[in-house]
């Protein structure tokens, strides 16, 4: 029996940025995704710093020298949404610049708004 995979949403251009990564590199975020839309956290998913407890998870992808990486949330039970795909351009340190973390957290309310749309015209359908 095949598991019913929770569908993807892409936030703004998300979708477009991981596009323009490497091939190799779209293939590990791509799998992990889908490891988020069967319920599961792939190996290389960790929680987002500053996120506490919200269900956001970014996936660090290194090659060819550069690092990428895939913020997602699977806070909302029934979708993923895809909230940011980037090179870290950054050469001091591990952390997520705060412009980025500042997209991150407008792309969190608009999945938040887009999941409450969601289930309210899901309930007014039954």
């Amino acid at each position: 029996m095949n598991p019913v995979l929770k569908p993807i949403e892409w936030i703004s251009r998300s979708r477009d940025d991981l596009r323009e990564f490497p091939e190799e590199v779209q293939q590990a975020m791509g799998f992990a995704l889908y490891r988020a839309q069967q319920g599961k956290k792939h190996p290389n998913a960790k929680p987002l710093k500053g996120f506490k407890g919200s269900g956001v998870l970014e996936v660090v992808e290194d090659f060819d020298g550069d690092t990428y990486r895939t913020v997602y949330t699977v806070k909302f039970a029934e979708i993923v949404y895809v909230l940011h795909a980037f090179q870290k351009k950054s050469k001091h340190g591990i952390a997520t610049a705060k412009q980025d973390i500042n997209l991150i957290e407008a792309r969190l309310k608009r999945a938040r708004d887009h999941y409450e749309e969601f289930i309210n015209q899901n309930n007014s359908e039954v």
